[in-house]
């Protein structure tokens, strides 16, 4: 490995190298599309703060009492000596700093990712929030799953348990689920002709934010599970091929 090669900031697991965090999944798509080489640095919950500040990385949010907040992902480029924090930011550095590797916002293409990630997240990442986020926090390691919890329920103002309760409430979420990602497959077909990824042929950053937050539904409840298994059939098989073009990507680390 390269003394160069971007390092990548990362969540870990009870299962060690396993990768989950559909946000960390974006960069980590976006450099094995690129073909640039990282190691992976493993970051529990209550040390993201400080390891951001260590290379270099903005706060990517300011909380309700003012005081900055530090999310993952975020890259080291020891090439250049920069680091970034969310994803949008390190695929516009990566697009900039490496011009040679296939463009993840193409030129031109900046309003559209802005609006979709608008559109994304109240279509379709506050329902998967909603039944992700228990079962998410079960697989964490002790220390970044109490700091999980208690973020989270603060923000929903419940326990994670009573998010998604097992039974009629999370077949109902389940079901519509299911429905917005109907109405996402249209975005692909707007001018009659259907295609697999939003600018066509080549994929970009909405699309690796797409397979990242379905990535997450495998990760975390098992590419057996019945969950993973009816995604795969939604609206005529379309995600199941969308997410086969990504496995060549899946590299945990290169």
């Amino acid at each position: 490995m390269s003394s160069n090669a971007i390092v990548l900031l990362d969540i870990p697991c009870v299962v060690e190298g396993h990768v989950w965090s559909p946000n960390t999944w974006k960069t980590r798509f976006a450099l094995n599309y690129k073909g640039l080489p990282f190691t992976v640095k493993w970051v529990e919950y209550p040390d993201i703060a400080q390891a951001c500040k260590d290379i270099g990385a903005d706060p990517t949010s300011t909380r309700a009492d003012g005081s900055p907040n530090y999310t993952l992902p975020a890259i080291y480029d020891p090439s250049t000596g920069r680091g970034i924090a969310e994803s949008a930011l390190i695929a516009r550095y990566l697009d900039k700093t490496y011009p040679d590797t296939p463009r993840l916002i193409p030129a031109e293409t900046d309003v559209f990712h802005a609006a979709f990630q608008e559109a994304f997240l109240h279509l379709i990442q506050s329902k998967m929030l909603e039944i992700m986020l228990c079962p998410t926090a079960a697989q964490l390691n002790p220390p970044s799953e109490a700091y999980f919890r208690r973020t989270r329920e603060a923000g929903f103002g419940k326990r994670l348990e009573e998010l998604s309760p097992d039974g009629t409430v999370r077949e109902m979420q389940w079901k519509q689920l299911q429905e917005r990602f109907t109405i996402m497959a249209g975005w692909f077909s707007m001018d009659g002709n259907d295609k697999l990824f939003f600018m066509g042929n080549i994929i970009s950053h909405a699309d690796t934010s797409v397979a990242s937050w379905l990535i997450w539904v495998r990760q975390v409840l098992g590419p057996d599970g019945p969950e993973w298994m009816a995604i795969q059939t939604w609206d005529g098989g379309r995600w199941a091929r969308y997410m086969q073009y990504f496995e060549k990507y899946e590299v945990a680390s290169a």
